[in-house]
């Protein structure tokens, strides 16, 4: 195994073959030994999880297991391209340093010969770990054509390896419910109700062509029942819905997902492929779910397919796919990776919306300004630079005429390439923006969110990790995430004002 290097580790991977492993999941791991090791340590994100080669997606699998944190991913090895599903996998004691294993399935059965989709993970009564996943194959229709089938499938393990279930698929279009597509019928969150029954919630494409989320139940994790359909779309947010997952927090029930081809409404659902939290209350006789609002999980360029774990200590953790389908031609070709994931956020519910914290052990050595006076220029502050960095700001505004009315900051910037967040404060805006970021593609480059800044004064939280920036608002109310390319050798950080301003700040190193 190997940390995912904050300090420089030397990288290295477990690789345990036994003779249970198909021909296919043991030379995906031989790959991966071969070829994954031989990625430097600077040439990855120092507490980003990315594959250990080759393409990653949506997570998998988010749970804890053996006393450590489980994360399984969609994962292409060979390619730093979507193909051939698989599932990646690793594991962490903190969820921040992460240790690769070896592959955990691989599209080896005839049902899932067409890849290993999306899914999770749950314990078994006898300490075995079930992943519950979408098998994806092709049956030949009455005119004899082969067509797409989406099933779902379960494997038991020990933590390391996994056994198919020799019933497999135990869920079809059999066990759907009328005008339910077998096409879209994917990414099952598995989970305990709280009299210790499994449920499961999966996506579905209902009869109008829209998402709906459909709710399983099963007392063993192996005979599944169809309960209800949980909630419909009725084509209101975009098309299908994706990846979705179930769980109480603060008093509420909350749903979350990915819809795909979203209509944005002015600021809100702005992504196209996008995501969405609803939260309200779920009906217990008829098993479905009354919303009470709904909201932009997050309003970045890249983030997807969010899932959570509930931790021993009874903290609902989210992490998501740091990409988006629309902007993955925006890459480096030359890394032998591709993506990666958000550091885990802590959820909880605030006057009806989610709020997002970052986890903060890592964090030490802070250097600390208060009160900088920002007058039109631009400023540099001793001490304040990397690509690897916890930076905390409060901006409020000084009691001038000239008063700001916008502030930026610059950052993986030298004298020609920048990212750069913008607060507009008659617009009550926040604008992360990349395409200056060394970027030769066209692709989305920007995002704007409405905020709420009281009196002028705006808390941001701006997490630095060589290939990315997760930005968080008014403690965590609000999150923005992207993906930056920028050779490494960028490193400066700088303030502006349109106006005047002041500005508190603190930027901790990360290790």
């Amino acid at each position: 195994m190997y940390d995912n290097d904050m300090n420089q580790k030397k990288r290295e991977h477990v690789d345990i073959q036994t003779d249970e492993v198909s021909d296919f999941l043991r030379g995906c791991r031989e790959y991966e030994q071969k070829h994954g090791g031989a990625i430097p340590p600077f040439a990855r994100p120092a507490f980003h999880l990315s594959p250990y080669i080759g393409w990653m997606n949506d997570p998998n699998g988010f749970s804890y297991y053996n006393n450590q944190f489980h994360l399984f991913y969609q994962y292409n090895p060979y390619g730093t391209v979507w193909d051939s599903m698989h599932w990646g996998h690793a594991v962490s004691d903190d969820l921040l340093s992460w240790k690769h294993l070896p592959a955990a399935l691989a599209p080896d059965q005839e049902y899932d010969a067409s890849g290993c989709f999306s899914g999770s993970a749950e314990t078994l009564d006898d300490g075995r770990q079930i992943l519950m996943y979408t098998s994806v194959g092709k049956i030949k229709d009455a005119e004899g054509n082969l067509v797409e089938r989406q099933t779902q499938s379960i494997a038991f393990g020990d933590g390391l390896n996994y056994q198919k279930y020799e019933n497999n698929p135990v869920l079809n279009a059999s066990d759907l419910p009328e005008g339910g597509s077998p096409v879209d019928f994917r990414d099952p969150k598995i989970f305990r109700d709280t009299d210790g029954h499994y449920k499961a919630v999966i996506a579905n494409r209902a009869a109008d062509g829209s998402g709906q989320i459909l709710l399983f139940s099963s007392p063993d994790a192996l005979d599944w029942k169809f309960e209800s359909v949980l909630l419909k779309n009725n084509r209101r947010h975009g098309l299908m819905w994706e990846c979705p997952d179930l769980f109480c927090l603060d008093g509420k029930d909350v749903l979350i997902m990915s819809p795909q081809d979203m209509y944005p409404s002015g600021l809100e659902y702005a992504s196209g492929n996008g995501t969405m939290a609803v939260i309200g209350k779920i009906d217990p006789e008829d098993q479905t779910f009354h919303e009470q609002n709904n909201h932009s999980i997050d309003y970045g360029i890249d983030f997807y397919a969010p899932q959570t774990l509930l931790t021993p200590d009874g903290r609902r953790i989210m992490t998501a796919w740091m990409q988006n389908w629309d902007t993955v031609g925006h890459r480096k070709n030359t890394m032998g990776w591709f993506s990666q994931m958000t550091v885990p956020r802590e959820l909880s519910i605030q006057n009806g919306r989610l709020i997002q914290r970052e986890i903060e052990q890592y964090r030490h050595d802070p250097v600390e300004y208060k009160g900088v006076l920002l007058d039109h220029e631009k400023i540099v502050l001793d001490g304040i630079q990397g690509r690897i960095a916890d930076i905390e700001l409060v901006i409020r505004p000084d009691q001038s005429e000239d008063s700001y009315r916008k502030f930026k900051m610059y950052f993986a910037q030298d004298h020609r390439f920048y990212t750069e967040i913008v607060f507009d404060r008659e617009n009550q805006t926040v604008m992360v923006n990349r395409q200056n970021s060394g970027t030769r593609r066209s692709y989305v480059h920007q995002r704007t969110m409405k905020v709420h800044a009281q009196d002028g004064v705006l808390k941001l939280r701006i997490l630095l990790d060589r290939f990315s920036a997760e930005v968080f608002v008014n403690d965590g109310q609000q999150a923005m995430s992207t993906v930056i390319y920028t050779d490494q050798d960028k490193e400066g950080i700088s303030f502006e004002c349109d106006g005047r301003c002041l500005v508190d700040v603190v930027k901790y190193d990360l290790s």
